[in-house]
């Protein structure tokens, strides 16, 4: 078959590590392995989201309900909003992503992605022709180049990508900043990726209201603990939701995930304490990665952190495997474009995970 030339230059996406895979490699057994690399939420999900999956369970056979009416109108109170600000996705944001490639993207146009950011970005526009246009963070001081955006932009620019904040380096983009950015490339769509946005305790929704061109990215698989489930969601002023309805799949989003989503959404405690604990588990590690004098770690404010491993004996794929073999998942940041062969990210965990982690880091380190 005449696979198509885009399709055939992308490079695979490489994922995580999986605890089974963990398991079966270093013969370790499950129950025993710390999960760090995929920036979950290691304390699970919503009790009322469990006992709602449970009870839609029994209404699987029928297809799911196009009007996400009720939904929409709880992520409005959620973010301030009007429901016809939103969009609602059944395959986490990586869907919504995938419908803004479909809806502005033709052969040749132009998508600034800051590097080293999150790599789906990219992966999801190529097929449709988009052509990645690279600004870069200042990982010396964990901040974005502004400058290396603004020269990037011109006539080409269709999309702007800003994760704030940035996957894998934590860092926070000022609201002052992305002001410059909006207002420099006034025809161009700004998305700002606020995947990890509660545990900064910022987010930059309310420019929706200011600029055309803005749109706000969200999902539910962070802090809502429903990365199972597939939800993301979008945030931006009506007409262009309108347009990224006309191509959006109509039953995307399971029965189960509406009213996981929805009872997940209504738990106004377990999400307060789960932005609680998070902040806690990522300061707690933060701390004691910092004190290993062979390692830096940036400083962040989401639910991970990336650390330099360039004065410890190792690169990222030695010490992720010795890592590894004690049963510790942490995430290899060589796939990200845009940082060598020395950088690991960590997320947070359960405090008894986190202290088992530094142990073993002291026992590889020391």
């Amino acid at each position: 078959m005449d696979v198509r030339d885009a399709v055939k230059k992308l490079d695979p996406y490489v994922p995580g590590r999986s605890e089974d895979e963990i398991a079966s490699e270093f013969n370790l057994k499950k129950e025993d392995i710390v999960k760090l690399g995929s920036n979950e939420n290691p304390w699970g999900p919503s009790p009322k989201a469990v006992e709602a999956i449970r009870t839609e369970a029994y209404n699987v056979n029928r297809y799911p309900e196009t009007d996400l009416h009720e939904l929409k109108e709880e992520f409005a109170k959620y973010t301030n909003l009007d429901a016809d600000n939103i969009i609602i996705s059944g395959d986490g944001a990586d869907e919504i992503i995938d419908i803004l490639a479909k809806t502005f993207i033709n052969p040749g146009d132009e998508f600034i992605t800051p590097l080293p950011t999150y790599t789906y970005y990219e992966f999801l526009f190529k097929p449709y022709g988009g052509v990645p246009v690279y600004a870069k963070w200042n990982l010396q001081d964990n901040v974005l180049d502004l400058d290396s955006v603004l020269d990037a932009i011109n006539d080409k620019t269709k999309l702007i990508f800003i994760c704030s904040p940035n996957n894998p380096t934590g860092t926070l983009v000022s609201e002052k900043d992305l002001r410059t950015i909006i207002e420099t490339a006034p025809n161009a769509l700004v998305v700002i990726d606020e995947a990890y946005y509660e545990y900064s305790k910022q987010t930059q929704a309310n420019l929706i209201k200011e600029y055309d061109n803005v749109f706000v990215l969200r999902t539910m698989s962070k802090v809502m603990g429903l990365a199972g489930q597939r939800i993301g969601y979008g945030l931006s002023n009506p007409e262009i939701i309108e347009y990224m309805h006309r191509i959006k799949p109509v039953f995307s989003l399971t029965r189960s995930s509406y009213v996981a989503c929805l009872a997940t959404l209504k738990d106004k405690d377990y999400i307060s304490q789960s932005i609680k604990k998070g902040i806690e588990s990522r300061d707690y590690l933060y701390r004691e990665v910092s004190k290993f004098e062979n390692l830096r770690v940036l400083e962040s404010k989401s639910n991970f952190m990336l650390i330099d491993v360039h004065n410890s004996t190792y690169d990222a794929a030695g010490l992720t495997r010795k890592l590894m073999e004690k049963g510790m998942i942490v995430r290899d940041c060589t796939s990200f474009k845009g940082i060598d062969e020395y950088w690991i990210r960590i997320s947070i965990a359960t405090m008894e995970d986190n202290k088992k982690f530094i142990d073993v880091l002291h026992t590889i380190l020391d």
